[in-house]
């Protein structure tokens, strides 16, 4: 077991950032369905480096069902084609939507598309009208992770240590 630190941050309609530019040309922003297949590589290729598993310890099944929800919405960045990073947001079309996973692979990293890929995701979801949406990052995300929420327009509510497998 580790204890982690956890940051849990809100973002209210009011709290929505001026929109963001593309940074680079042939950069897109777009929700898309995955098979489990497509969605675990894109996973794997963000999550490594902040040591994400929870998807991959999820059965197929449950990972294939979740997938399929109409609430579950994966937004993919792609520079040139190419899967460069992902938003994954739950309970789209309720009152609060979680932000669940968001990253870039390491490859595409320090190019400000971060920030481009996040904003994109978020108007994508406010169009669609929910009170609320929130997420929690920790001691192991991305070190620059806090500030780029903050810089969206997130504003962190409460603060935990918590216990997770090792």
């Amino acid at each position: 077991m580790v204890d982690l630190l956890v940051t849990y941050m809100e973002m209210r309609p009011r709290d929505l950032a001026p929109a963001r530019v593309s940074p680079a040309a042939a950069t897109t922003v777009a929700p898309e369905r995955l098979d489990s297949a497509a969605y675990i590589d894109l996973y794997r290729a963000v999550g490594e480096p902040v040591q994400w598993d929870q998807r991959l310890r999820m059965p197929a099944e449950d990972l294939e069902r979740l997938l399929a929800l109409p609430s579950t919405h994966i937004h993919v960045l792609r520079v040139e084609g190419e899967a460069a990073g992902l938003c994954e947001f739950n309970g789209v079309g309720q009152p609060e939507v979680e932000l669940v996973h968001f990253g870039l692979v390491p490859a595409f990293q320090g190019r400000r598309l971060g920030p481009f890929l996040l904003d994109q995701a978020l108007r994508a979801i406010w169009s669609r009208a929910p009170q609320r949406v929130w997420l929690h990052t920790d001691t192991y995300d991305h070190p620059a992770a806090q500030s780029v929420y903050r810089r969206a327009g997130f504003k962190a509510y409460a603060q935990r240590m918590e216990t997770f497998p090792d």
